[in-house]
């Protein structure tokens, strides 16, 4: 059991950090240090009490990250509720739903939001709050919120009359054990469930990111993946809060260009992001220089090869802040040939390995003990895993973990937790894999994804997408199967076919079979895809910025 109360890490980190700058909205005046962070979880406090909230009530946050973001969540944590993060990307018939199912009584939401949703489709909710100055939006027939709110400053001179101080930092006293949040799961293949975390399971992987020193005091951070998802919630705010680091919340689509200005302005000391992100810095920002004609030549000639490498590490270093120590990324597969690429010239990269269910983290290793191909290692004292095979004989099966990371189950749902768990008690990861002797974890694919050929081969369509993915022209991919046969949906670069007059019948085909004959030199030969049909639009994403493949299950085929 971890020994650290989560609760009381905060209360820690408030008293000891007070001075220091906490949170701070990009491009936004709106800036707190810890000490004022304290003073709003302590006004928060205070209309909990009023309202008469209770241990285990829960409370529902939706929006962009930002500060006030964070602060609600802390609010909600250390008086004793239960958060329910829920990613801004749902509609608003999946909130309704969430709100609902986890039976939340208060709601935190960014104004936009607010607009689409439906109070009377909410019906257990007290009171709806504004993420961008905690205003009342709503409150039920019969409740004083806005009433408690206009006095809140009375309130607060009552309650402290010395004013707040850092001695007032305590919070409720609260075991690990108990469940402290519900995340509701974005799920590629349906509908989400609601994944119970304790302050253990969130422990776990905070304890774990201060005795690596992932961060530090005083250290800064860029938050742009969303607080909702267990992963950016678990590193950029909860051990970055922890641990008295200043963290910037982005607040905005996370493209190349907003990220670069982003990353030159506030000098990150860590790094935490998706392969999406990084890859596509990578397109825009090296792919062009090492194309060149006269560098491929260069890249040729041993020593000039490693001057070379060094000038773009360091061009790459520099274009993300050049301050971080590493940069962590997570969530999805990475692009083969760009994680070559970034190994090859020693650009300070680790690939790490977790579900929601644990909060997220299972695997990792520091970008120097990294092994290319791999996901890390195994969190040692922490979590465990095995792999396991339908057949002895087989190369690999499913991975699954247990340890202190892993969930209390699915809230309200126990099918679908028994369902996850084996007799044994170990957590069904859904992901095929191999783990080394020292305990490396090398992920595959999904076993949900994975497509078995006619002649019994393992066929993992994520491998053969990776490749398709480098091809001239090619956005993105989805390989399917159809009638025993390999089919790629393609999304085309169409801007720049239409900047070489190739946005034709004729232009596309040429181009298309160029890249099939292409990427079937690259595959085995059960892997070899018969044809590739152009899709017209991006194909739809979870917030993870995973494809939601089971919406193309059915597509036709021309």
């Amino acid at each position: 059991m971890i020994q650290e109360n989560f609760i009381k890490l905060y209360e820690h980190s408030f008293r000891e950090n007070w001075e220091l700058p906490c949170y701070t909205n990009y491009g936004e005046k709106e800036s707190y240090t810890y000490g004022q962070v304290a003073q709003e979880i302590a006004r928060m406090h205070l209309l909990f009490k009023h309202c008469q909230l209770r241990r285990g009530d829960k409370i529902a946050i939706i929006g962009k990250n930002n500060a006030r973001w964070a602060i609600a969540y802390m609010a909600t944590v250390t008086y004793g509720g239960i958060v329910v993060p829920i990613l801004q990307d749902f509609n608003p018939n999946d909130v309704h739903h969430i709100v609902n199912h986890s039976e939340s009584v208060f709601l935190f939401t960014g104004d936009a939001i607010w607009d689409h949703l439906e109070e009377d489709r909410m019906e257990g909710l007290r009171g709806v709050f504004s993420l961008t100055d905690y205003r009342c939006l709503y409150q039920r027939d019969g409740e004083n919120i806005q009433q408690f709110l206009k006095n809140l400053d009375s309130e607060m001179a009552e309650t402290y009359p010395n004013g707040y101080r850092k001695e007032d930092v305590v919070y409720t006293d609260l075991s690990n054990d108990k469940v402290m949040l519900l995340n509701y799961t974005s799920g590629t293949t349906g509908f989400s469930k609601g994944v119970m975390l304790t302050g253990n399971n969130l422990a776990g992987n905070v304890t774990f990111g201060i005795r690596t020193r992932l961060l530090e005091r005083g250290n800064r951070i860029l938050s742009f993946l969303p607080l909702a998802h267990a992963y950016g919630c678990a590193f950029d705010f909860l051990t970055a809060t922890a641990v008295g680091t200043h963290v910037t919340f982005l607040g905005k689509i996370p493209s190349p260009k907003i990220l670069l200005k982003a990353f030159e302005e506030v000098k990150p000391n860590l790094i935490i992001t998706v392969p999406l992100v990084i890859e596509k810095i990578y397109k825009n920002a090296v792919q062009p220089i090492i194309n060149k004609r006269s560098m491929k030549w260069a890249l040729n000639i041993p020593l000039l090869d490693a001057k070379i490498y060094s000038q773009i590490r360091k061009k790459l270093i520099d274009a993300l802040g050049g301050r971080f120590k590493e940069v962590i990324i997570g969530g999805a597969a990475m692009n083969p040939e760009v994680e070559e690429f970034f190994h090859r010239i020693k650009f300070p990269f680790t690939i790490g390995y977790g579900m929601t269910e644990c909060a997220p983290l299972i695997s990792y290793a520091p970008w120097d003990e990294f092994i290319p191909t791999s996901s890390g290692r195994v969190l040692e004292g922490i979590m465990e895993a095995r792999i396991a095979k339908k057949h002895p004989d087989d190369p690999i099966g499913e991975i699954q973990v247990r340890g202190e990371n892993v969930m209390a189950g699915y809230y309200k749902n126990p099918e679908a937790t028994k369902e996850v768990f084996t007799e044994d008690g170990w957590l069904r990861t859904g992901d095929l894999g191999t783990l080394d002797e020292k305990n490396n974890l090398y992920i595959r694919g999904r076993s949900k994804t994975m497509i078995l050929s006619s002649s019994g081969q393992n066929i993992f369509p994520e491998e053969i997408e990776a490749r398709l993915n480098n091809l001239p022209f090619v956005i993105e991919s989805l390989v399917i199967e159809r009638n025993k046969k390999l089919v790629a949906l393609v999304y085309a670069d169409y801007e720049a076919l239409d900047s070489l007059g190739l946005n034709n019948d004729e232009g596309l085909k040429a181009v298309m079979d160029e890249n099939l004959k292409n990427l079937n030199k690259s595959v085995a030969s059960y892997e070899k895809v018969s044809k590739i049909q152009l899709y017209p639009t991006e194909f739809e994403k979870t917030p993870k910025r995973s494809i939601k493949r089971y919406l193309y299950d059915s597509i036709a085929i021309d």
